[in-house]
């Protein structure tokens, strides 16, 4: 795996040159949207390769996590400090997606690309309703939440699960815990096998994109997407900030291990695509299964942070559009708009454009405007989900730290019952 990285970016830099070359060549529209389709054949593959092992890597990882804590109060302080940090970094996130666009004034120069406001989006939404939102947490069908990958379903059968494995004890917990825990070892080694298409499906969902799009629509629309790329960099400085505070310098290694699942997660725009590679190397950080199984897959459901701030990005960038003057009280509005939408959208397909067009008709604002950046989402997309895989690699490793998590900074390796893997040798708390 150590060369993985680096062919990783030939496959996008290959990906993105024979987009390049292909998209003058096939000049019809049709021709182009034909190939791309074919082209995204190896991302789709690579993409459906990973997910058919996240179920089974976020309950085997949790169940054996929660099953051998010796403190119960432990889930909860987990849990609540968690939730404290996806708060604070989900208001930083909207608080900087919403001055740099007011800043740098990106919205005011699109006059001559207004779409009509009539004009439909394209993009099905439906109103927020958190009685919807709290009932879909408890699954109806174990079975279809692990087919359907509903990470925060998922979390909950799996902490119920635990606790009462725990609660049983004897001969049962230990026959449990064996299986939870042999499963999880082979679905690391599974995914290590998988990762290694990880360079074909990350050239060709760039190749796709561009052979559609050109590499003309950077152009177009450059310094909409350097701005907001600019912003991505400030949030990301800060999360680095915060992880150095927290973890030391400690923080430069962790950076150095999640290069691979931030590589895949820009070039496929998946977050879940990264998942069971953040997993693997957040464990050989040091990090134990039972935080990472508990709190990385609880970040990919609330603590999306490129996507928080790519939301008051849009919202805001649309007003400017259109010529609408929002007070500072209506874009507070908007921040707490976003706190609360955005967490009802967890597991929703392109949850970050349904978030803004659901949020546009209540703050006052054309539906349509969300046309403006439709065209050229896929390159908004790449930015967010590397900054979402940041953002939760960091917050699991604090939550870590915090808890007093010990961990040796190796290959993860088959862990004794009782025991959760790496759970020795060199602690987190070390600078």
């Amino acid at each position: 795996m150590k060369n993985l990285s680096v062919w990783i970016v030939i496959g996008m830099l290959l990906g993105a040159t024979i987009g390049g070359f292909l998209h003058p060549v096939l000049s019809e529209s049709t021709a182009q949207i034909v190939v791309s389709q074919y082209l995204s054949i190896l991302t789709d593959l690579f993409l459906r390769a990973i997910k058919m092992i996240i179920a089974p890597l976020v309950f085997c990882g949790l169940v054996s996590g929660v099953a051998n804590l010796q403190d119960t109060h432990a889930i909860g302080r987990m849990g609540l400090r968690a939730l404290a940090w996806f708060l604070c970094a989900s208001f930083i996130s909207l608080l900087i997606g919403i001055l740099a666009c007011n800043l740098l004034d990106l919205g005011g120069e699109m006059a001559s690309h207004l779409p009509v406001a009539a004009e439909s989006s394209g993009i099905n939404v439906a109103p927020f309703n958190l009685k919807s939102f709290i009932t879909n947490i408890i699954p109806q069908s174990v079975i279809s939440a692990m087919a359907s990958n509903d990470i925060l379903q998922i979390v909950l059968f799996a902490l119920l699960f635990g606790i009462a494995t725990a609660a049983v004890g004897g001969p049962l917990k230990v026959r449990v815990l064996e299986l939870t825990d042999a499963v999880f070892d082979i679905m690391l080694k599974l995914t290590g096998y998988i990762m290694w298409l990880a360079p074909l499906g990350v050239g060709a969902a760039l190749c796709s994109i561009v052979t559609t799009r050109g590499l003309g629509v950077l152009a177009t629309y450059g310094k909409l997407l350097g701005g907001y790329y600019f912003a991505l960099f400030l949030l990301a400085l800060l999360l680095i900030g915060a992880g150095r505070v927290i973890l030391g310098p400690r923080v430069f290694r962790l950076l150095r291990l999640i290069r691979d699942p931030l590589l895949i997660g820009f070039s496929t725009s998946s977050s879940e695509a990264t998942f069971p590679k953040t997993i693997e190397q957040l464990q050989r950080f040091g990090v134990s299964r039972r935080v990472s199984g508990f709190v990385l897959p609880l970040g990919y459901s609330f603590n999306l942070d490129g996507a928080m701030l790519y939301q008051a990005f849009a919202v805001i960038f649309i007003a400017q559009a259109f010529h609408i003057d929002m007070t500072f009280t209506q874009q507070v509005g908007v921040l707490l708009v976003m706190l609360l939408t955005s967490k009802g959208m967890a597991g929703v397909p392109r949850a970050s454009l349904v978030v803004v067009a659901a949020s546009l008709p209540s703050l006052g604002l054309p539906a349509s405007g969300l046309l403006l950046l439709l065209g050229i989402d896929p390159f908004f997309d790449m930015g967010r989900t590397a900054i979402n895989v940041l953002g939760n690699s960091i917050a699991t490793a604090s939550v870590a730290k915090w808890e007093g998590d010990r961990g040796a900074e190796t290959e993860p390796a088959p862990s004794p019952v009782g025991r959760p893997a790496g759970a020795h040798i060199e602690p987190l708390s070390n600078a």
